[in-house]
C-alpha cells in the first residue's frame, strides 16, 4: 500500500531528525515523536490485516490521529529550537501526503449512499 510506504518513510525521517536531540529528551520528546510516527504505519498495517471494513476503518482512523500527534510534536520541537524549521516543513509536506492518502482510504470504506 502506498500510504503505508509513505508512513514508513515518514517514521524513518522522524527517527533521523530526532537522533541529535539531547539525552534528556530520550524519555520525553524523542520517545513520544518516534512512537507516534511509527504508530501511523503500524496502525495502517493492522487495519490492512483486518477482515471487515469497520475494523479497517477503526485502525486507519487511529493512524490519522497519530499523524496529528506527530505534527504536534514537530511544532513543539521547532518552538523550542530542537528542529530546523526547513527540515520540519519538508517532513510535514510528506506527512500531509500520507494524511491525504489515508483520508482517501478511510472514505473508500464508508458505506455508499443510494440516490
Amino acid at each position: 500500500m502506498n500510504v503505508w510506504k509513505l508512513a514508513m518513510e515518514n517514521a524513518e525521517r522522524v527517527f533521523h531528525l530526532t537522533a541529535a536531540l539531547p539525552r534528556s529528551e530520550d524519555y520525553g520528546l524523542t520517545s513520544q515523536i518516534r512512537r507516534s510516527a511509527l504508530s501511523i504505519s503500524a496502525n495502517i498495517a493492522e487495519g490492512f490485516g483486518r477482515s471487515t471494513s469497520l475494523d479497517k476503518k477503526k485502525f486507519y482512523t487511529i493512524a490519522r490521529g497519530s499523524i496529528f500527534e506527530t505534527k504536534s510534536h514537530l511544532i513543539y520541537g521547532c518552538n523550542v529550537n530542537y528542529f530546523e524549521e526547513s527540515k520540519v516543513r519538508a517532513l510535514n509536506e510528506m506527512i500531509d501526503k500520507s494524511l491525504l492518502e489515508l483520508h482517501k482510504l478511510i472514505k473508500s470504506l464508508e458505506p455508499k449512499t443510494q440516490p
